[in-house]
């Protein structure tokens, strides 16, 4: 997949087979639109091409709405690679931008900048100014433009609608098996491994420290989990602790996991973690001893999520 900083790198292609949107999570509606896109292409002889926006437009359009997202762009890139797209364009999105009306995104996005042949949305896609363009509006004139369009119906979709809103709120209150299940895969976060106050050490509990660097990046509610970890060739698993530390009075909120059977100097690495189950909320103990025996059990269940 060649990735593409705007339309100005872009060169037209003959044969366009187009989508676009946000796709935030690239969750399982999101993989239907793109399983017909490279179907589409490939009876036709075309080349796939995914139009999306950064920043995210909420934030944009809506700053005070304080969106977190399901990918950073570098996540979203990476899992739409799977799915066999040729190009990724990846659009800033601006106050400007989004004034463009309808017209005017076709014939300068899609038709003179990219050369779009075959148009796939998904079900209620929209687009221009104040999302006035709908699927009856391109299908109306779809022989002024030049191009045919698809819409993926609703029920091919998914026969109850996915969508990263529910996702978001899925994942933001620790429900991350429902969060998992629409995704089609588990949720995941990247950070880098920062010095910390080596309280888990002396509890025989040692913590790496992530530090999450996309600064929308979705962080799942205040709890532990059971998680996978992924630190370059290595494959892991462990538990994760999110919040704010009650009882050792911890001033900052923080992410914390505990790899087991793992001891090596791994600051300044980058850790994927990948979530698996929440195993409890985030508790304050009356004792550090406490606090030990239960990062025991947490241990303990952990292992036999993650066993299943």
């Amino acid at each position: 997949m060649i990735i593409h900083n705007g339309l100005e790198s872009f060169t037209k292609l003959s044969n366009a087979v187009v989508t676009s949107g946000t796709f935030d999570g690239v969750h399982h509606g999101h993989q239907q639109i793109l399983k017909r896109l490279t179907t589409v292409a490939k009876v036709s002889g075309g080349e796939t091409v995914l139009l999306t926006f950064w920043p995210h437009p909420r934030i944009v359009l809506d700053p005070d709405y304080n969106i977190k997202l399901l990918t950073s762009f570098e996540e979203k890139a990476e899992l739409l690679d799977n799915f066999g797209v040729d190009h990724l364009i990846k659009i800033p999105f601006t106050w400007e931008f989004s004034q463009l009306s309808t017209d005017e995104y076709i014939e300068k996005v899609l038709i003179n900048s990219i050369g779009t042949k075959k148009l796939v949305i998904g079900y209620d896609h929209r687009f221009g100014r104040n999302r006035e363009g709908s699927f009856d509006y391109l299908k109306t004139n779809a022989s002024r433009f030049g191009f045919e369009v698809e819409e993926i119906p609703r029920h091919e979709i998914d026969d109850i609608v996915i969508s990263s809103t529910r996702i978001r709120k899925a994942l933001a209150s620790g429900d991350i098996h429902i969060g998992n299940e629409f995704l089609g895969r588990e949720f995941s976060i990247q950070g880098i491994v920062m010095d910390g106050d080596k309280r888990g050490r002396e509890l025989g509990f040692p913590t790496a420290n992530i530090q999450v660097e996309a600064p929308y990046k979705l962080i799942p509610s205040d709890g532990t989990y059971a998680v996978r970890i992924t630190l370059d060739d290595y494959q892991g698993i462990g538990m994760l602790n999110i919040g704010f530390r009650p009882t050792v009075e911890g001033a900052n909120r923080s992410i914390e996991v505990h790899i087991f059977n793992f001891d090596e100097d791994i600051y300044g690495k980058n850790l994927k973690i990948s979530f698996v189950k929440m195993i409890r909320n985030e508790l304050k103990f009356d004792s550090l001893e406490k606090l030990k025996d239960q990062l025991g059990k947490d241990r303990i269940t952990a292992l036999e999520i993650l066993n299943q």
